[in-house]
């Protein structure tokens, strides 16, 4: 079985690191702070020995040269990645990596930058998503256009709702915050919610969250849902996707 080892970085970024206990890898999932990651890896006697970068921006790849100065890590990543680091593999949608015996798909999930990509672990229920889907809500759309970055989070929609989504930033609280005044009639919204509200007041993590809860709260994953659509006006998913991001972003 993978271990994941979850732990606070920067502001409000999380730090993870994925390894494998039969081959003694280890794969540092995006690098806010490479210092942090060594130090983390250190503590718990692992060496890191890949770098998944899930998108180019510096609090996800700006760790990658110290990290790999200090261990020779191999850097995997979307081509966008070379604005901040060298790449030792190029990778994008439906490439294969692997951790040990262990493989994950790499999955186009584009809107928040152009090249942004996840990675999904199918045999351990788990996808490391970035920036591209958040509990209860989505990166901003930097870079991308409404139709591709509805799109991408389809793509997400699709995987197994038992699927454990490793997200990037706790933001949730203020997600929720949002998600509620868009969708406000939400019952199971209101109650996950209220445990943000619970277990932030204690300061602990909301994430990881499970796709299957997010796909009955996250209004930026219900643009194709007939009630949000009535509220937020588009003849197509996509267009009710925009006005939904358009609403968060002047929140």
């Amino acid at each position: 079985m993978l271990e994941v080892h979850q732990f606070p970085c920067l502001s409000d970024n999380y730090g993870f690191l994925l390894h494998d206990p039969l081959s003694g890898e280890t794969a540092a999932i995006d690098t806010p702070d490479g210092g942090e990651y060594l130090k983390q890896a250190k503590a718990k006697g692992w060496t890191i020995s890949q770098i998944w970068n899930t998108h180019w921006h510096p609090d996800h790849a700006g760790g990658n040269g110290e990290i790999v100065k200090a261990t020779h890590a191999k850097v995997i990543a979307p081509q966008e990645v070379e604005k901040l680091s060298q790449i030792d593999q190029v990778v994008s949608h439906d490439d294969i990596v692997t951790i040990g015996d262990h493989k994950a798909r790499v999955i186009d999930v584009s809107g928040h930058t152009n090249g942004h990509v996840a990675f999904y672990l199918e045999d351990s229920g788990m996808a490391f998503v970035g920036d591209s889907v958040f509990a209860l809500g989505c990166g901003r759309m930097f870079e991308g256009e409404p139709k591709q970055f509805w799109d991408s989070l389809s793509r997400i929609k699709q995987l197994p709702e038992d699927t454990v989504l490793y997200c990037a930033h706790e933001y949730t609280q203020a997600n929720a915050k949002f998600a509620l005044h868009a969708d406000p009639d939400n019952a199971e919204l209101q109650e996950y919610a209220a445990e943000i509200d619970d277990k932030r007041a204690r300061a602990e993590a909301t994430v990881p969250t499970v796709l299957g809860r997010e796909l009955a709260t996250n209004p930026f994953l219900r643009a194709d849902d007939p009630a949000l659509q009535a509220r937020w006006g588009g003849d197509a998913p996509h267009e009710t996707f925009a006005a939904i991001r358009a609403g968060k972003d002047n929140f």
